[in-house]
């Protein structure tokens, strides 16, 4: 009887010692606010912080690589990480690819430029427009304005240094990080409106997993309900999110 009781104990505490699932996050750490690295070659930023907080709230220990933005897919189809956290559009033609959450932060694209140089997105006409690689803006110039050159970089801080050079016209990302840049800079000035087509950037950012991981999804769907209503999103938004 004793052997039969410590077996089951045993058995209890194994099941208590993994019931805390490990989730690992891929996403691109250039992209500040959302993400980039700090002094001590550390991810952070929102959304490493509303990760954290959604998997506190599902019981699991989150884990955070840096990869280029177009390999994330790829890396999550064939199963190297669990999710994507990447300020990463929710799009048609991605969950063609990947299952995403509940827009978790509503998106826009802006254009940017020195400055007094352009004030429409018109005069980017025949202009060289820097981009990342992989990005919904990069696609949204090539399907909507043909007519705008695409500089195409693996991060948006080198696409900026080279707009500050000189080597290209303008720039093209979302709304909440560009403005950072405008905030800190006055030789920069948005061109034109705020872009919200929806087939590109209206639905909002998304956490995405793997097809089939509908599990995973709804955990982190009502995680993402459980800290919008406690506070602790508009904590986070507030920390990265100066007004």
């Amino acid at each position: 009887m004793k052997k039969i009781l410590l077996a089951t104990l045993l058995a209890s505490l194994s099941l208590c010692a993994t019931a805390a699932q490990t989730i690992r996050f891929a996403t691109e750490a250039s992209y500040p606010p959302f993400e980039s690295m700090n002094a001590d070659n550390k991810i952070v930023g929102f959304d490493i912080d509303l990760a954290n907080a959604l998997c506190k709230e599902i019981n699991a220990t989150c884990t955070f690589s840096n990869q280029s933005f177009d390999s994330l897919i790829p890396g999550l189809k064939f199963r190297r990480i669990d999710a994507v956290m990447a300020g990463m559009d929710i799009t048609p033609e991605r969950e063609k690819q990947v299952l995403f959450t509940n827009p978790y932060y509503d998106n826009s694209a802006l254009f940017i430029s020195l400055a007094g140089k352009y004030a429409s997105i018109e005069d980017l006409k025949g202009k060289k427009v820097g981009v990342q690689n992989g990005t919904t803006h990069q696609k949204y110039i090539t399907d909507k304005h043909p007519e705008i050159n695409t500089a195409a970089y693996d991060s948006y801080q080198n696409a900026r240094l080279d707009l500050q050079n000189g080597r290209i016209d303008a720039v093209f990302g979302d709304t909440a990080v560009v403005t950072e840049w405008l905030k800190a800079s006055s030789t920069l000035a948005a061109v034109g409106d705020k872009v919200k087509d929806k087939d590109y950037f209206g639905t909002g950012l998304g956490i995405a997993v793997r097809h089939g991981n509908t599990a995973l999804q709804q955990q982190f769907n009502d995680a993402l309900d459980k800290v919008k209503k406690d506070g602790t999103y508009d904590a986070i938004y507030n920390k990265w999110f100066q007004k």
